[in-house]
């Protein structure tokens, strides 16, 4: 069993910036893809960021293309995303998770941590 655990999510004016983290845990998890989603209230799950197991590829969302950022830690087990210029639409609970495909749909992974709030202010 992987477990997720994220952190860094906040309260930011429009135009600010902010730097998401996530764990694995358990069961090392090295060989395979990790990635952002985000969720609104009534809305379904939402692909943010993408990143393949080396860190060699990564896929984002058209609307967050050109100011967020993913990365992959040395150690292959840790993922973080650069958020910069926030806008109010960004505001959302961020998921971070893991599977064994670096896709666009919630269905390519396995594994889900709890979640962080992402509150921009206009």
């Amino acid at each position: 069993q992987v477990h997720l655990i994220e952190s860094g999510g906040g309260l930011v004016q429009a135009g600010g910036s902010l730097r998401l983290s996530c764990a694995a845990s358990g069961r090392t998890f090295s060989s395979g893809a990790m990635g952002w989603f985000r969720q609104v209230p009534g809305k379904e799950r939402q692909f943010v960021a993408t990143i393949t197991w080396n860190g060699g590829t990564t896929f984002y969302a058209d609307s967050v293309k050109g100011r967020f950022t993913i990365s992959r830690g040395n150690a292959k087990d840790t993922v973080a995303l650069r958020m910069n210029s926030l806008k109010s639409e960004d505001t959302a609970v961020y998921y971070c998770a893991a599977g064994q495909i670096a896709g666009r749909a919630p269905q390519s992974y396995n594994y889900w941590g709890q979640g962080t709030q992402v509150t921009v202010s206009s």
